[in-house]
């Protein structure tokens, strides 16, 4: 214990004594530590807005949907008796914090001025606790989406058909029977874009959505079970159990498919059956036409994560090479005075591990200032980066165990390449190290 407190006091002063070099090497792990936290925030920033936009529009952290079949060919996104269905889920999914009841659709958008195809959603607004926090309001007031044929649409929407607050819009889809129906809604609200879900998402009241799909008030869409925080990293184990106890209880329900429901039409459409399939599906489901830039992004990052490390490493190794041949006299009067080689070792080991973590702690902090001043500066981006990005301003989130890991991986990065080095330094002969002269 005594030789590696020498050992540890020895190595600080020597990175007292050569501030130049501890300042430019420090300075280096700092830079590309920082540049690490920045880009691990970004990540975690587009994975939130992602998740929290994609559970409130689309999907709950589960959904219990599925499909309906008057005849073998002609399927439709509902489900039957669901007051009957909430009950046995609720039950069957104690980690549940809230569920919200949704209608599914498809239609047609006109306008005086122009139409578009559209994802109709039918909600409950006093009853989606989540709604009003993610959507921004530009114009109207959403709390009117509880009357019925009214619409809320998003900006994008409003432009390419003209419309704004209290226009008329029509509504035009086939019901499960194949009949085709309208309905004349009264725009309410106009969100501010957010991302790729607006594109193509509306939404009505649900009992707007029940009378131009002709349903009855226990017929829905999908129950979108949203769980408690500690439950959202253990989906998939929990939609197995989902599936098992509605299999139990008497229901057909599908096999798994990771697609999002409207993908999986043409092949139910396909099968045989009639009646009622349920499906159990995750968010990661139901956005799996969107995972693809999260994947592309963490793909990008461990890229960027490579060639800063490879950086680092070998910034370390030249630095350690020129230092240790700068001191090499100093090595072998310390072998001369009885210090072993396992002693020089640690010696530079320790060194280089002290300049990691002050290094790295230093950068973390940098990291975190930079990050919180681009939020302050509240950054809008383009349309075309608002599209992946789900939100119109650039928001990097700092998770403190992130942080933690940015300072360990690099630390031990740094460690790791002065290994060799180090040990070429502890094979030094006494003798030949006194008489260098280099």
């Amino acid at each position: 214990m005594g030789a590696l407190i020498l050992d540890f006091r020895i190595a600080l002063m020597n990175l007292i004594q050569h501030g130049r070099r501890t300042a430019f090497l420090g300075g280096a792990i700092a830079v590309v530590t920082s540049m690490f936290v920045l880009l691990g925030a970004l990540s975690s920033g587009i994975s939130h807005a992602l998740v929290d936009t994609a559970t409130t529009l689309a999907s709950g952290h589960l959904n219990v949907g599925g499909f309906y079949k008057i005849t073998a060919g002609q399927a439709a996104p509902l489900v039957a008796e669901y007051p009957k269905l909430r009950k046995l889920v609720i039950k069957a999914v104690p980690e549940l914090d809230f569920m919200v009841v949704r209608g599914r659709g498809w239609g047609k958008l006109v306008s005086d001025q122009g139409s578009m195809q559209a994802g109709i959603g039918g909600i409950d607004i006093a009853q989606e606790p989540n709604f009003k926090s993610v959507l921004k309001i530009n114009r109207g007031d959403i709390d009117q989406l509880s009357e019925p044929n009214t619409i809320l649409i998003f900006e994008g929407q409003a432009k390419k058909l003209g419309v704004d607050v209290g226009d008329a819009l029509t509504i035009s889809a086939q019901t499960s029977r194949g009949v085709a129906n309208t309905l004349d809604a009264r725009v309410v609200a106009v969100a501010q874009d957010i991302g790729l879900l607006s594109q193509w998402n509306v939404f009505i009241s649900s009992e707007s959505l029940r009378t131009i799909y002709q349903l009855n008030p226990t017929t829905t869409g999908v129950l979108q079970l949203h769980l408690k925080p500690g439950a959202v990293e253990n989906l998939t184990p929990l939609a197995a159990r989902l599936r098992k106890t509605l299999e139990d209880a008497g229901y057909r329900v599908m096999e798994p498919d990771p697609r999002a429901f409207f993908l999986k039409f043409q092949t139910v459409s396909r099968e045989s059956w009639t009646g009622q399939k349920l499906d159990v599906t995750t968010w990661q489901d139901e956005l799996s036409f969107m995972m693809w830039t999260m994947n592309a992004l963490q793909g990008l990052s461990a890229l960027l994560l490579v060639i800063l490390i490879a950086i680092v490493v070998t910034g370390i190794m030249n630095t350690l090479w020129i230092a240790i041949r700068e001191r090499t006299r100093e090595i072998g009067a310390l072998r001369a005075i009885g210090m072993p080689r396992s002693g020089v070792l640690r010696m530079f080991l320790i060194e280089t591990t002290l300049l990691g973590v002050f290094g790295a702690t230093a950068g973390v902090a940098l990291g975190c200032a930079i990050a919180m001043a681009l939020n302050a500066a509240q950054i809008h981006v383009p349309i075309s980066v608002q599209l992946f990005l789900m939100r119109d301003t650039l928001v990097l989130a700092l998770e403190p165990r992130a942080l933690l890991n940015a300072i360990v991986l690099i630390t031990i990065v740094t460690a790791a390449a002065a290994l060799y080095p180090s040990l070429r330094a502890a094979r030094l002969k006494p003798v030949d190290a006194m008489a260098h002269f280099g």
